[in-house]
Order: C-alpha cells, then sequence, then structure tokens
C-alpha cells in the first residue's frame, strides 16, 4: 500500500489514503459526470481527514443515502460515502496530489450510474 496525499482546489480540505489503487469507477450518473469524478473506495481505516473538517459541507439527493462531501469555500467534491457502500469512503481520486492519472497504472471500470438500481444488481450478483 502506498499513501497518497489529497485536498481540495484551495487546500482547507486535506486527507490522506493509505491504498493500492489498481482499480478507479468511473460512473456516468448526473452528480459524477457533473462533478467528473473518478473512484476508489477505501476503508475508514485507510482514510484520515488531516484538516478541512469545519470547512465541508455535504449534499445528498434522492434517497438520501450517499453523503456527498465538498469543501465550502472552492467547491470541490473530494470524498463521499456512497450509496452502494456506505460504510466505506469514496476518493475522487482526481483529488489526490500524487495520483498522476497520465502515468499511473490502473483500470477503468465504468459504472452505469444512469441506471444506478440495474447497475447496482450486478455488482450484488457478482457480474
Amino acid at each position: 500500500m502506498k499513501t497518497y496525499h489529497g485536498s481540495c482546489h484551495c487546500e482547507t480540505v486535506r486527507f490522506e489514503v493509505n491504498a493500492l489503487i489498481e482499480k478507479v469507477v468511473d460512473c456516468n450518473c448526473s452528480i459524477c459526470t457533473k462533478k467528473g469524478a473518478l473512484h476508489h473506495r477505501v476503508t475508514a481505516e485507510q482514510f484520515k481527514l488531516i484538516a478541512g473538517e469545519d470547512s465541508l459541507g455535504l449534499y445528498q439527493f434522492d434517497s438520501k443515502e450517499a453523503k456527498h462531501y465538498f469543501c465550502k469555500k472552492c467547491g470541490i467534491h473530494s470524498f463521499s460515502y456512497p450509496r452502494i457502500a456506505p460504510d466505506e469512503i469514496s476518493i475522487n481520486v482526481r483529488c489526490l496530489d500524487d495520483f498522476d492519472l497520465e502515468t499511473e497504472q490502473f483500470e477503468a471500470i465504468k459504472f452505469d450510474g444512469r441506471n444506478w438500481e440495474q447497475a447496482a444488481a450486478k455488482i450484488r450478483r457478482g457480474k
């Protein structure tokens, strides 16, 4: 595992993640598409919020199961607690300061979030 350092644009919200990032999820749902998120899930033990807790805003919609956190100063969504795995943290790998999307080796997995229920059912069945 490697320790990655992440932040929002203004660097008010800063965090660390201990992970081996071999896969990222590219979801096409309305919020992920608009914020440009690429996801990698980690356990709570692998995530450490370093700074900016007081500057975090929470956005929820539809079922209100997912918790999307963003910096109230710059608006960047750096992590969330996803509906499909609410006990894990989904890091927006685009917010990792030392993870280069151009040079890192990883598999990008498409998730059909526009058809969330059907896509989630496939994952639960292991397909």
